[in-house]
């Protein structure tokens, strides 16, 4: 068992994050902004994202009826 997650680390850190070390090792002393462009890429989707969720929220308290249930439970 031991191995099987040794391989997972080792898959990760010698191919999958190899244009991350690309990033931070030969590009960040030229350009900031170059090394972070996957930053920006997450916190674009997240802008947009949080965008739409918000005009879904306007929709549906828009269509919702603005009564407020007021029905009483007695125990």
């Amino acid at each position: 068992m031991k191995d099987f997650f040794e391989g997972i680390a080792s898959l990760f850190q010698d191919f999958l994050f190899i244009p991350f070390d690309f990033l931070r090792i030969d590009i960040q002393p030229e350009s900031w902004f170059a090394t972070n462009v996957v930053n920006f890429i997450f916190l674009l989707i997240g802008l947009v994202l949080f965008i739409y969720w918000m005009k879904q929220l306007k929709i549906f308290s828009k269509s919702e009826n603005t009564e407020e249930d007021e029905e009483v439970f007695l125990i």
